[in-house]
């Protein structure tokens, strides 16, 4: 049986599994009790739906105080079915809003008809120096892939995210094998890591966060 390590300085809002050292975050606690931050500009809202709690919002919500270099994201999340408008993911290595290393799925080309288009559902960036323009002309099909088999746009997916000194592999719903591998780029930008949703009108929701560093 599993073995857990409560930690109750901070409430109960994030918890260790004892046999992988995994922190999990409850999301919508730690929005009510101030442990994330909502940039400028934007919101972010509590819902619990169907059981699973969670956050809403645009832009990027930041976790306090955490340093992140290495190791695995794990999270549930959902976009939008809108075409063009819908842009979610995690940032990484960030130093603000503008320095970072970017993991961007896009729910309205996970099954376009287009078969080009759902090459485009998930893609690593290093902005500000490698946006996904400048990848896409210069590095065509090595930073951007498909998502098989291809989630509906408006359902909820689970992504597994290693993040190694190197490299980047994403993992989309329990798959064995990794959807994306990518060389990371980029000089060194900072050690904060957040959750982001492209844009100011169209949310994301995600929950069930859990974050394991390497040693």
């Amino acid at each position: 049986m599993k073995k857990y390590l409560f930690i109750l300085t901070v409430l109960n809002l994030i918890y260790i599994d004892a046999s992988s050292q995994a922190k999990h975050y409850a999301l919508d606690k730690m929005l009510a009790k101030g442990q994330l931050e909502v940039n400028p500009g934007h919101k972010a809202v509590v819902f619990n739906e169907d059981g699973r709690k969670g956050i809403t919002f645009t832009g990027i919500v930041w976790l306090k105080g955490m340093e992140f270099k290495t190791g695995t994201v794990e999270l549930d999340i959902r976009g939008r079915n809108q075409f063009l408008k819908s842009f979610v993911g995690i940032v990484f290595n960030a130093n603000d809003t503008i320095r970072y290393e970017n993991i961007i799925f896009r729910p309205f080309n996970f099954r376009h008809e287009d078969a080009q288009r759902r090459t485009w559902s998930l893609a690593y960036t290093s902005e500000p120096d490698f946006p996904y323009s400048k990848l896409r002309k210069e590095n065509t099909g090595q930073f951007e892939h498909e998502i098989i088999p291809n989630p509906k746009p408006e359902d909820w997916f689970h992504a597994r995210i290693v993040i190694k000194k190197d490299s980047v592999q994403v993992y989309v719903n329990g798959m064995e094998k990794p959807t994306l591998t990518v060389n990371r780029l980029g000089d060194y930008h900072g050690d904060k890591i957040g959750l982001w949703v492209f844009g100011n009108d169209t949310p994301g929701d995600f929950a069930n966060l859990s974050i394991k560093k390497d040693d």
